[in-house]
């Protein structure tokens, strides 16, 4: 079987070469020292996960990712930097990013994330693939809702969402299960990013105005459609 290929931009490099030397065993992993040479990679081969520094020169890690964003939307993308305000990690993640880990940090926890979004990518879906959601046809395998005017890509993580709560409709869900279920977390960084992400999903479907997603102070969120 082959590796799934990894794109990782890093210029430290010390780290890059750690990161490196230990994945190679495993993933078939691209390392490049600033965003311009990333780029140029990613919009020239196949990635299955790209791994972004923020500082680097020229290019930083967020701008990459905007790229990126632009180009696919359901690539995961994983921020590896020593940024570790709060503002910064949400500026990650509404740029689209699937998850941010703080320097200095262990290869195997870097790892366990590579392998829970590789897995979410490549897993099959037995369950129906398209679900009614307002005026649009949800396909939550390829992160998709089409309508019989527009389409609209979502990320793996507004997707991963969205088909929650679709499973729990018109069910009240504490933000402790979403978080679980979704992040495998509760931490308040992680419930930080599930409000970032609901934001983003009502802004997907602000012109629907018979969905609702409401937040239930201090207990979660419903999501309801009426009829």
């Amino acid at each position: 079987m082959a590796k799934s290929k990894i794109l990782y931009a890093e210029d430290d490099q010390t780290i890059a070469f750690l990161v490196e030397d230990s994945l190679e065993s495993y993933y078939d992993i691209s390392c490049y020292s600033d965003g311009e040479s990333a780029l140029e990679a990613f919009n020239s081969q196949n990635f299955d996960i790209c791994l972004l520094d923020i500082m680097m020169p020229g290019m930083n890690g967020f701008e990459v990712a905007e790229h990126i964003r632009s180009k696919n939307s359901e690539i995961p993308i994983i921020f590896i930097s020593a940024k570790a305000l709060k503002e910064d990690r949400i500026k990650g993640l509404k740029i689209g990013a699937d998850d941010y880990l703080v320097k200095p940090f262990s290869i195997e926890e870097l790892m366990l994330k590579i392998e829970v979004f590789l897995k979410r990518t490549k897993k099959t879906d037995t369950s129906p693939q398209k679900y009614k959601v307002g005026k649009y046809d949800f396909d939550p395998k390829n992160y998709t809702l089409q309508g019989t005017e527009n389409s609209i890509t979502l990320t793996q993580r507004e997707s991963d969402l969205l088909f929650y709560f679709i499973c729990h409709k018109n069910l009240v869900v504490k933000r402790q299960d979403i978080l679980k279920a979704i992040w495998g977390d509760d931490d308040y960084f992680m419930g930080r990013s599930l409000d970032v992400f609901i934001s983003r999903l009502r802004k997907v479907l602000a012109e629907e105005r018979n969905i609702l997603i409401e937040n239930l102070h201090g207990i979660g969120f419903r999501f309801s459609e009426k009829e």
